[in-house]
């Protein structure tokens, strides 16, 4: 009988001891799995191994009823950049953090030799695909089009790193790329990089790998656009016909105002083309944005290797802008249009002017046709 109760305090004390040592090693190997995942590791491993080691913390969380810790890690993981594709259409995050980094305040790191920069939450890659062009050829509606897409992430602002920013240098541009998980594209829009002399020299330092998209229009459809947006900060500006005439008598273009000169496609794709192939270029048109934005965007995906998942399920049609918006997500009240500083009414040209720079960019228009081999109609 005494005998068969000092077994059972042995055996009783066995289990604590058991116990104690069960939880011990569990929590080391908590401790190591937040410290690795703290510097970084964890993200950098593959998905499926990353995965297995969530699953198993889950597992041991549960058994030592660290509830409340595995609640933290569930929301950990659940801050992934792709949590909701409409709420990257929004400007007005990425804006200001733009605003502040072109204002210096980022912080300052050595260069790495490797292209990303790895932590939690994804890592911060050069773009892999740039909108390069053109001015009020409709590089906002693409971007916001292409925004909508699980696999891409954007800059909301304009960098202006290859023409105006290029003095920071390549980490601080990298700086103000989105986090991006594997599997997804980052992408930025500067407009006026299709125009700017040193801008396909610094790309191409940066990756000759670069995917090229520029977005173009009917150049004088675009510089009628460009001067209306123009006039509605400046009222007192000079008529349309008085800035794209040297002067009125001999009829000569004035090839100096950047409306007029954003529109000689060929002479800015000349410039390209003396660094990257062709290949790494495509040209969308911003009139088939307009009446075909479903269809356009499908080229645009397929060039950048991407699943076709914006369809003509996401566009209607607005009327009263005159060009497509992106349908309401579920949830929200209203469907996402661009902004009032879209689509505003053009003023009255007098039709001879419009004609003779018509004229005057036909044999760049043929030109540009015969370089990118495709016939845009502008004539």
């Amino acid at each position: 009988m005494g005998c068969s109760k000092w077994r059972g305090g042995f055996n009783f004390g066995h289990l604590k001891v058991q116990s104690k040592l069960s939880v011990f090693f569990t929590m080391i190997i908590l401790f190591t799995y937040l410290f690795y995942c703290l510097t970084g590791y964890c993200e950098s491993l593959p998905r499926p191994i990353y995965d297995q080691q969530s699953n198993f913390l889950n597992k041991i969380l549960l058994n030592v009823g660290q509830e409340a810790s595995s609640q933290q890690l569930g929301a950990h993981k659940s801050a992934s950049p792709v949590s909701d594709a409409w709420d990257q259409l929004s400007d007005t995050d990425d804006t200001d953090s733009i605003s502040k980094n072109v204002n210096g305040e980022l912080s300052s790191a050595p260069v790495a030799n490797n292209i990303s920069i790895a932590n939690n939450f994804g890592t911060k890659k050069f773009p892999q695909a740039i909108i390069i062009g053109v001015k009020k050829g409709g590089t906002r509606a693409l971007l916001e089009f292409l925004r909508i897409h699980p696999d891409v992430r954007a800059v909301g602002a304009e960098p202006h790193f290859f023409d105006r920013f290029y003095d920071k240098g390549l980490e601080w541009y990298r700086n103000l790329m989105p986090r991006t998980l594997e599997g997804q594209i980052t992408m930025e829009k500067t407009p006026s990089y299709f125009i700017t002399k040193e801008a396909p020299r610094r790309v191409f330092s940066m990756s000759r790998h670069t995917k090229l998209i520029v977005v173009v229009r009917d150049p004088v459809t675009r510089a009628v656009s460009d001067y209306t947006q123009t006039l509605s900060k400046s009222p007192g500006l000079p008529s349309f016909q008085n800035l794209a005439f040297r002067n009125s008598s001999s009829g000569l273009i004035d090839t100096t105002w950047s409306a007029v000169r954003i529109g000689i496609y060929a002479k800015h794709l000349e410039n390209w083309l003396r660094y990257f192939p062709l290949s790494r270029f495509l040209f969308v048109s911003g009139e088939r944005l307009v009446t075909d934005p479903a269809g356009e965007m499908g080229r645009v995906q397929d060039f950048l290797g991407l699943k076709r998942v914006v369809t003509d399920k996401h566009f209607y049609f607005n009327q009263t802008k005159g060009f497509p918006c992106l349908k309401k997500p579920e949830g929200s009240s209203r469907p996402r249009c661009l902004g009032k500083s879209k689509g505003r009414p053009h003023p009255q040209i007098p039709s001879e002017v419009l004609l003779r720079l018509r004229d005057f960019y036909r044999p760049f228009n043929l030109k540009f046709y015969q370089m990118t081999g495709h016939d845009f109609g502008w004539d």
